[in-house]
Protein backbone atom coordinates (compact mmCIF):
# COMPACT_ATOMS: atom_id res chain seq x y z
CA UNK A 1 0.00 0.00 0.00
CA UNK A 2 1.46 2.77 -1.04
CA UNK A 3 0.61 5.88 1.24
CA UNK A 4 3.77 7.34 2.35
CA UNK A 5 3.92 9.93 -1.15
CA UNK A 6 1.04 11.25 1.47
CA UNK A 7 3.24 12.99 3.70
CA UNK A 8 3.66 15.92 1.10
CA UNK A 9 -0.21 16.13 0.80
CA UNK A 10 -0.76 18.98 3.42
CA UNK A 11 1.85 21.56 1.96
CA UNK A 12 -1.14 23.41 -0.18
CA UNK A 13 -2.67 23.52 3.64
CA UNK A 14 -3.57 27.64 5.30
CA UNK A 15 -1.33 27.37 7.68
CA UNK A 16 -3.17 28.01 11.31
CA UNK A 17 -2.91 30.24 14.18
CA UNK A 18 -4.80 28.34 16.40
CA UNK A 19 -3.15 26.90 19.40
CA UNK A 20 -3.66 23.24 19.17
CA UNK A 21 -5.67 20.87 20.73
CA UNK A 22 -6.10 20.70 24.54
CA UNK A 23 -5.57 16.71 25.25
CA UNK A 24 -4.80 13.94 23.07
CA UNK A 25 -7.84 13.13 20.30
CA UNK A 26 -9.08 9.54 21.16
CA UNK A 27 -9.68 7.93 17.91
CA UNK A 28 -10.86 4.16 18.12
CA UNK A 29 -11.25 2.66 14.92
CA UNK A 30 -11.91 -0.67 12.80
CA UNK A 31 -10.74 -1.64 9.32
CA UNK A 32 -12.71 0.22 6.55
CA UNK A 33 -10.93 -0.70 3.12
CA UNK A 34 -7.41 1.12 2.70
CA UNK A 35 -9.51 4.07 4.91
CA UNK A 36 -8.13 2.87 7.97
CA UNK A 37 -5.93 -0.52 8.17
CA UNK A 38 -5.72 -2.07 11.06
CA UNK A 39 -2.95 -5.22 11.64
CA UNK A 40 -2.63 -6.31 15.20
CA UNK A 41 -2.01 -3.30 16.99
CA UNK A 42 -0.64 -1.26 14.16
CA UNK A 43 -2.83 1.32 12.01
CA UNK A 44 -2.53 2.78 9.13
CA UNK A 45 -4.37 3.89 6.08
CA UNK A 46 -5.41 6.89 4.39
CA UNK A 47 -7.46 8.54 7.27
CA UNK A 48 -4.79 8.10 10.19
CA UNK A 49 -2.23 9.26 8.03
CA UNK A 50 -4.57 12.27 6.91
CA UNK A 51 -5.02 13.09 10.33
CA UNK A 52 -1.30 12.22 11.94
CA UNK A 53 -0.39 15.32 9.24
CA UNK A 54 -2.90 17.57 9.54
CA UNK A 55 -2.14 17.23 13.72
CA UNK A 56 1.21 17.80 13.37
CA UNK A 57 0.27 21.72 11.21
CA UNK A 58 -2.35 22.33 13.83
CA UNK A 59 -0.75 21.21 17.31
CA UNK A 60 -3.09 17.78 17.94
CA UNK A 61 -1.86 14.49 18.63
CA UNK A 62 -4.08 11.31 17.59
CA UNK A 63 -3.94 8.33 19.70
CA UNK A 64 -5.67 5.30 17.74
CA UNK A 65 -6.99 2.57 19.22
CA UNK A 66 -8.17 -1.01 17.35
CA UNK A 67 -11.37 -2.10 18.34
CA UNK A 68 -14.53 -4.10 16.39
CA UNK A 69 -17.03 -1.33 14.54
CA UNK A 70 -19.84 -2.40 16.26
CA UNK A 71 -17.75 -1.51 19.82
CA UNK A 72 -16.59 2.00 17.87
CA UNK A 73 -20.12 3.01 17.87
CA UNK A 74 -20.84 2.36 21.38
CA UNK A 75 -17.68 3.72 22.14
CA UNK A 76 -18.93 7.40 20.61
CA UNK A 77 -22.26 7.14 21.77
CA UNK A 78 -20.60 7.14 25.35
CA UNK A 79 -18.50 9.80 25.08
CA UNK A 80 -15.39 7.35 25.29
CA UNK A 81 -14.61 8.05 21.71
CA UNK A 82 -13.73 11.46 20.53
CA UNK A 83 -14.04 10.73 16.56
CA UNK A 84 -15.68 8.37 14.09
CA UNK A 85 -13.02 8.12 11.07
CA UNK A 86 -14.23 7.23 8.67
CA UNK A 87 -18.41 7.36 8.60
CA UNK A 88 -21.34 8.14 6.59
CA UNK A 89 -24.09 10.95 7.64
CA UNK A 90 -26.87 9.42 9.63
CA UNK A 91 -29.69 11.12 12.12
CA UNK A 92 -29.04 8.75 14.81
CA UNK A 93 -25.06 9.86 15.02
CA UNK A 94 -26.14 13.02 14.95
CA UNK A 95 -27.64 12.57 18.55
CA UNK A 96 -24.06 12.00 19.70
CA UNK A 97 -21.72 13.99 17.15
CA UNK A 98 -21.06 16.64 14.86
CA UNK A 99 -20.65 15.58 11.39
CA UNK A 100 -17.93 16.73 9.21
CA UNK A 101 -18.30 16.18 5.91
CA UNK A 102 -15.46 15.47 2.89
CA UNK A 103 -16.40 13.61 0.31
CA UNK A 104 -19.32 11.93 -1.41
CA UNK A 105 -19.89 7.41 -1.09
CA UNK A 106 -22.81 4.98 -1.54
CA UNK A 107 -23.31 2.09 -0.82
CA UNK A 108 -23.39 -1.34 -3.74
CA UNK A 109 -24.55 -4.83 -3.94
CA UNK A 110 -21.21 -6.67 -3.58
CA UNK A 111 -20.83 -10.84 -4.66
CA UNK A 112 -18.66 -13.16 -5.97
CA UNK A 113 -18.65 -13.78 -9.83
CA UNK A 114 -21.67 -16.23 -10.83
CA UNK A 115 -24.32 -16.20 -13.61
CA UNK A 116 -26.61 -14.35 -12.22
CA UNK A 117 -29.58 -11.51 -13.52
CA UNK A 118 -28.07 -8.15 -12.35
CA UNK A 119 -29.54 -6.09 -9.58
CA UNK A 120 -30.60 -2.38 -10.09
CA UNK A 121 -32.20 -1.54 -6.82
CA UNK A 122 -32.64 -2.22 -3.01
CA UNK A 123 -36.22 -2.72 -4.34
CA UNK A 124 -35.22 -5.28 -6.70
CA UNK A 125 -33.08 -7.05 -3.89
CA UNK A 126 -36.09 -6.95 -1.43
CA UNK A 127 -38.34 -8.66 -4.26
CA UNK A 128 -35.73 -11.48 -5.00
CA UNK A 129 -35.79 -13.66 -1.79
CA UNK A 130 -34.06 -16.07 -2.88
CA UNK A 131 -30.57 -13.83 -2.38
CA UNK A 132 -29.05 -14.40 1.13
CA UNK A 133 -27.64 -10.75 2.33
CA UNK A 134 -24.81 -10.20 5.01
CA UNK A 135 -24.08 -6.70 5.85
CA UNK A 136 -21.13 -5.35 8.58
CA UNK A 137 -22.80 -4.89 11.99
CA UNK A 138 -22.40 -0.99 13.02
CA UNK A 139 -22.04 -0.03 9.35
CA UNK A 140 -24.39 2.72 8.75
CA UNK A 141 -25.30 4.04 5.07
CA UNK A 142 -28.06 6.23 5.86
CA UNK A 143 -32.16 6.01 6.35
CA UNK A 144 -32.52 4.08 2.91
CA UNK A 145 -29.63 1.35 4.02
CA UNK A 146 -30.88 1.13 7.49
CA UNK A 147 -34.61 0.39 6.04
CA UNK A 148 -33.22 -1.90 3.50
CA UNK A 149 -31.29 -3.79 5.99
CA UNK A 150 -34.70 -3.77 8.60
CA UNK A 151 -36.76 -5.36 5.82
CA UNK A 152 -34.16 -8.17 5.03
CA UNK A 153 -34.40 -9.09 8.95
CA UNK A 154 -37.86 -9.73 8.52
CA UNK A 155 -37.69 -11.67 5.55
CA UNK A 156 -35.42 -13.58 7.57
CA UNK A 157 -32.65 -13.39 4.53
CA UNK A 158 -30.10 -11.16 6.81
CA UNK A 159 -26.47 -12.05 8.04
CA UNK A 160 -24.60 -9.81 10.36
CA UNK A 161 -20.64 -9.91 10.90
CA UNK A 162 -18.47 -8.14 12.85
CA UNK A 163 -16.06 -6.74 10.38
CA UNK A 164 -15.69 -7.05 6.66
CA UNK A 165 -13.01 -10.08 6.77
CA UNK A 166 -15.21 -12.40 8.25
CA UNK A 167 -18.02 -11.26 5.52
CA UNK A 168 -15.88 -11.82 2.91
CA UNK A 169 -15.71 -15.46 4.33
CA UNK A 170 -19.11 -15.78 4.43
CA UNK A 171 -19.52 -15.15 0.75
CA UNK A 172 -16.76 -17.25 -0.32
CA UNK A 173 -18.09 -20.32 1.96
CA UNK A 174 -21.60 -19.79 0.39
CA UNK A 175 -23.48 -18.41 3.71
CA UNK A 176 -24.63 -15.33 1.94
CA UNK A 177 -24.78 -14.76 -2.01
CA UNK A 178 -24.25 -10.98 -1.76
CA UNK A 179 -23.06 -8.19 0.67
CA UNK A 180 -24.47 -4.70 0.62
CA UNK A 181 -21.78 -1.81 1.97
CA UNK A 182 -19.17 0.84 -0.17
CA UNK A 183 -17.27 -1.39 -2.64
CA UNK A 184 -14.21 0.39 -1.39
CA UNK A 185 -14.42 -1.27 2.13
CA UNK A 186 -13.46 -4.81 0.54
CA UNK A 187 -9.75 -3.48 -1.20
CA UNK A 188 -7.23 -4.76 1.22
CA UNK A 189 -9.04 -7.00 2.90
CA UNK A 190 -8.15 -10.83 2.84
CA UNK A 191 -10.72 -13.01 4.45
CA UNK A 192 -9.06 -15.78 6.81
CA UNK A 193 -7.54 -18.34 5.32
CA UNK A 194 -7.09 -16.92 1.72
CA UNK A 195 -6.01 -14.68 -0.19
CA UNK A 196 -8.02 -11.13 -1.26
CA UNK A 197 -11.40 -11.45 -3.30
CA UNK A 198 -10.86 -8.05 -5.26
CA UNK A 199 -10.61 -9.49 -8.72
CA UNK A 200 -13.48 -11.66 -8.43
CA UNK A 201 -16.21 -9.38 -6.60
CA UNK A 202 -18.89 -8.14 -8.91
CA UNK A 203 -20.57 -4.87 -7.90
CA UNK A 204 -23.45 -3.64 -8.97
CA UNK A 205 -25.07 -0.14 -7.60
CA UNK A 206 -28.50 0.12 -5.97
CA UNK A 207 -30.04 2.83 -7.70
CA UNK A 208 -32.03 3.81 -4.74
CA UNK A 209 -29.61 3.45 -2.23
CA UNK A 210 -28.33 7.05 -3.14
CA UNK A 211 -24.58 9.11 -3.00
CA UNK A 212 -24.45 10.64 0.52
CA UNK A 213 -21.85 12.73 2.16
CA UNK A 214 -19.49 10.49 4.18
CA UNK A 215 -16.49 12.30 6.58
CA UNK A 216 -15.82 12.44 10.72
CA UNK A 217 -17.71 12.62 13.47
CA UNK A 218 -16.81 14.56 16.07
CA UNK A 219 -18.10 13.95 19.47
CA UNK A 220 -20.52 16.82 21.27
CA UNK A 221 -19.99 15.07 24.45
CA UNK A 222 -16.12 14.26 25.01
CA UNK A 223 -14.91 16.95 22.64
CA UNK A 224 -14.26 20.53 24.77
CA UNK A 225 -16.20 23.27 22.28
CA UNK A 226 -12.57 24.68 21.40
CA UNK A 227 -11.17 21.27 20.42
CA UNK A 228 -14.67 20.42 18.36
CA UNK A 229 -14.33 23.86 16.79
CA UNK A 230 -10.40 23.52 15.97
CA UNK A 231 -11.07 20.03 14.82
CA UNK A 232 -13.70 21.07 12.72
CA UNK A 233 -11.78 23.90 10.77
CA UNK A 234 -8.81 21.52 10.15
CA UNK A 235 -10.68 18.74 8.60
CA UNK A 236 -13.06 21.50 6.55
CA UNK A 237 -9.61 22.89 5.13
CA UNK A 238 -8.11 19.93 4.49
CA UNK A 239 -11.44 19.35 2.08
CA UNK A 240 -11.07 22.31 0.41
CA UNK A 241 -8.00 22.42 -0.79
CA UNK A 242 -8.60 18.87 -1.77
CA UNK A 243 -6.22 17.09 0.34
CA UNK A 244 -8.78 14.61 1.32
CA UNK A 245 -9.46 13.23 -1.56
CA UNK A 246 -5.32 12.93 -2.63
CA UNK A 247 -4.65 11.13 0.27
CA UNK A 248 -8.07 8.37 -0.62
CA UNK A 249 -6.93 8.90 -4.30
CA UNK A 250 -3.41 7.28 -3.69
CA UNK A 251 -4.32 4.72 -0.92
CA UNK A 252 -6.95 3.04 -3.94
CA UNK A 253 -6.26 2.42 -7.32
CA UNK A 254 -8.52 4.22 -9.78
CA UNK A 255 -11.56 1.18 -10.00
CA UNK A 256 -11.76 0.94 -6.55
CA UNK A 257 -12.81 4.63 -6.59
CA UNK A 258 -15.54 4.75 -9.74
CA UNK A 259 -19.19 4.33 -8.71
CA UNK A 260 -18.25 4.34 -5.23
CA UNK A 261 -16.53 6.91 -3.72
CA UNK A 262 -16.23 10.70 -5.27
CA UNK A 263 -15.32 14.20 -4.30
CA UNK A 264 -17.72 16.45 -2.82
Amino acid sequence: MKLWPALFLLTALPQSVLAGCSRPIQVPVGPVGLSVVVEGDQISGAYPLLLQQLGAAQGCRFVFQPVPRARLERLFETGAADLIVPATHSERRDAYGEFVPLILSRAAAVSLQFPRPPLRSAAELLARKELRVVVVRGFDFGAPYQRLVEQLREQGRLQQEADVSTLLRALQQGHADLAVLAPTNIYGVAPPGGKSLDAHLRVEPLDDLPWREAGIYLSKQSLSPADRDLLRQMLQEAERSGAVWRALSLAYPPQALDGAMRAR
